[in-house]
């Protein structure tokens, strides 16, 4: 009986593993999926504002494929690629003062969808009234396009920041689109692989003192080298994380960071642990299933150069995280070589989640409870439909501890 029992444990061997599956509720992002619908419930970033112009672009985002411009009065406006006419893209239109002009037979539609005028017809169109493309309302702010892809009676308003609201005369706000690992190196525009990775990672302190320190080296901060004190908390519409550590000197300080519903992070300075208060605001952008970006809003000293971080971000022998081999990549891992190597979407059927995991957890519980209210007709939490109800609190930032 007793080598009977042991021959059924298991010895560990991956022959005849089940088949495993990602966790499709959170994965999935696009029309009419759970997560998808969750995410059309909010404001999303799909534009750097400097970079829309009259020159028609290409997005990508939940799973859409979108158009992006700005008319030449200044308008920006997100519509349905193929034209409602004969389905050509209007990728190849002429951007006017009005709106833009289809390419095959000039029907032009202003950045609301409404057709303002079609060529070719007596009159110039004489049921433009019942022809509308297809569209998103988009909002600027922060340096940002953003657009509400949800259901338009339940648009809630773009909300605001306070850490990116009221700054002195000597900051400005830097916006920035693209996908990085954990240089700061904008020089991918999409990772190949789920939002979710990098989502889950805003909540995991512990792989900073892993990953970003006692690994390969120092990437970050040194002080993050030292294996912090981790309490996780839950907000009106998040988790954040405190995580305390002790310096050379006897100063203990309390670095918080801050997820926000339903893809939003704000993480304080991790060059610079002097830097208080998170100067900053990501979104971690579903591209589609299995890649995404992210668009960031960073308040700034005016004339910084380049980058996310002062110093452009982290180097190896004077390269950037791009110009590194696949050599030095495996020698110095980051963020991007951790998420990309879960695969495009992670099998989360594999996991083995512990309790270091617990912010992890707490996130997705948030979301599956947040995407149940949606599919039940409720509203999310952290949307506001009066724009007195539109600030948002950050509470991140590096924190001195004070002892009596």
């Amino acid at each position: 009986m007793a080598e009977a029992t042991r021959r059924r444990v298991p010895d560990g061997s991956a022959y005849g593993r089940p088949e495993q599956h990602a966790d499709y509720e959170l994965t999935q992002v696009g029309p009419r999926t759970p997560c998808g619908e969750l995410m059309r419930r909010y404001w999303q970033p799909v534009g750097v504002s400097a970079q829309v112009t009259s020159r028609p672009q290409y997005v990508r985002i939940l799973g859409e494929d979108l158009i992006l411009f700005r008319d030449k009065s200044g308008r920006p406006g997100l519509l349905y690629p193929r034209c409602m006419h004969r389905g050509t893209t209007l990728f190849y239109g002429k951007v006017t003062d009005e709106g833009i002009a289809c390419c095959y037979h000039g029907w032009l539609f202003d950045v609301e969808g409404r057709c303002l005028r079609q060529p070719c017809e007596p009159d110039g169109g004489r049921n433009l009234d019942v022809a509308r493309q297809p569209w998103y309302p988009v909002e600027e702010r922060y340096g940002l396009v953003f657009a509400y892809m949800g259901p338009p009676e339940k648009k809630p308003v773009l909300p605001r920041f306070d850490i990116l609201e009221n700054f002195a005369p000597d900051e400005e706000i830097r916006a920035y689109m693209g996908a990085f690992g954990a240089t700061g190196d904008t020089s991918m525009p999409i990772a190949p692989y789920s939002w979710l990775h990098m989502n889950d990672n805003v909540m995991d302190p512990f792989h900073v003192y892993v990953l970003h320190s006692t690994f390969t080296g120092v990437q970050f901060a040194n002080q993050f080298a030292v294996m912090p004190r981790v309490d996780f908390f839950t907000t009106d519409a998040g988790v954040c994380y405190s995580a305390k550590r002790v310096l050379d000197d006897g100063r203990e300080y309390d670095r918080i960071s801050s997820w926000i519903m339903p893809n939003i992070m704000s993480v304080p300075n991790p060059i610079d642990i002097n830097q208080e208060k998170s100067n900053m605001i990501t979104w971690s952008l579903p591209v589609d299933d299995s890649h995404f970006t992210m668009a960031t809003a960073s308040r700034v000293p005016k004339g910084m150069q380049e980058g996310l971080f002062a110093n452009g971000g982290f180097r190896l022998n004077g390269k950037l995280w791009h110009e590194m081999s696949i050599e030095e990549h495996q020698d110095t891992p980051g963020d991007y070589e951790a998420q990309a190597g879960q695969g495009p979407v992670s099998l989360h059927t594999e996991e083995h989640l512990a309790g270091s995991d617990r912010g992890i957890i707490m996130q997705r519980r948030i979301l599956k409870q947040q995407i149940q209210i949606v599919a039940e007709g409720g509203d999310p939490a952290g949307v506001a439909f009066d724009p007195a109800n539109a600030l948002v609190k950050i509470r991140s930032g590096n924190y001195y501890v004070a002892h009596a």
